[in-house]
């Protein structure tokens, strides 16, 4: 029986009832959302990714309740960086304020970030859980090679007090692993935070699966793994994500429902 009511997914369009920007945002977001339900990177209706209105200090933020595959751009809850809601759907679910202690410190001290993404998938949690860490052991994972972060795990992330030890870990990287806990991504935009995380979980599940060989791995050298992290840097080539976000739309307009799917 489909859920009806407060707790229904069927939600006003909000198209033309908010400004051009706002309204972008939306249907980027939640084809971000959409994506990484595609690519095997959600924990049920758990983990947010947020992004910055555009000319605004607001960001939006999933609904907590819905699976990542049931967003839409009219579902998402505009918020303020305090997690206080500014407009939401008219329905009983409301946003997991307490795990937003991650987002919000971090969109607070960097104005350059406007995308953040948490996850806890399966691998992202084992080499969080490894006291290596990530190993730039892939071409893949050469990109964080001395450009990732580590914060300690404090518990659930409901301490308001640990965001400032969130920040600091942070730094200026824009991919850092929670110790026992996850992953995290931030960008300039939601293409370039996805881009990185997919290239995070792709690294981690490479390394579990290389180290459940029980074999010796073999690391590049440091001058190589330097050259292949500086070629990654946005600043080099490229802002990695944004050319790859095309061919995701065209992967997500492929579906029998189309643009719609998301963009509603």
């Amino acid at each position: 029986m489909l859920v009806s009511g407060k707790f229904s997914t069927d939600f006003e369009p909000l198209k033309g009832k908010v400004s051009p920007e706002e309204w972008e945002t939306r249907v980027t977001l939640a084809a971000c959302y959409r994506l990484m339900d595609k690519f095997g990177m959600t924990d049920m209706i758990y983990n947010h990714i947020t992004a910055r209105i555009p000319g605004t200090e607001d960001l939006l933020i999933n609904l907590y309740g819905l699976l990542y595959k049931e967003i839409t751009a009219s579902s998402l809850v505009r918020i303020t960086v305090e997690g206080e809601i500014v407009h939401k759907q008219d329905t009983d679910y409301g946003i997991n304020k307490s795990g937003y202690v991650i987002h919000g410190c971090i969109h607070v001290a960097r104005p350059d970030v406007n995308c953040v993404i948490h996850t806890h998938t399966r691998a992202g949690m084992a080499v969080a859980s490894m006291a290596c860490g990530l190993l730039p052991m892939t071409q893949t994972a050469s990109r964080f090679n001395n450009h990732i972060a580590y914060h300690d795990f404090e518990g659930p992330a409901v301490d308001v007090a640990e965001r400032v030890r969130l920040v600091r870990d942070l730094g200026e990287h824009n991919a850092m692993i929670l110790r026992n806990h996850g992953l995290l991504t931030s960008g300039a935009s939601v293409p370039q935070a996805f881009n990185l995380m997919y290239q995070l979980e792709m690294s981690c599940r490479a390394q579990v699966d290389a180290m459940a060989a029980g074999t010796q791995l073999a690391l590049p050298l440091t001058e190589i793994l330097e050259k292949s992290a500086h070629l990654y840097q946005p600043n080099v080539r490229r802002p990695y994500g944004e050319l790859e976000w095309h061919a995701m739309l065209r992967l997500l307009e492929a579906e029998p429902s189309g643009f719609a799917h998301y963009a509603s």
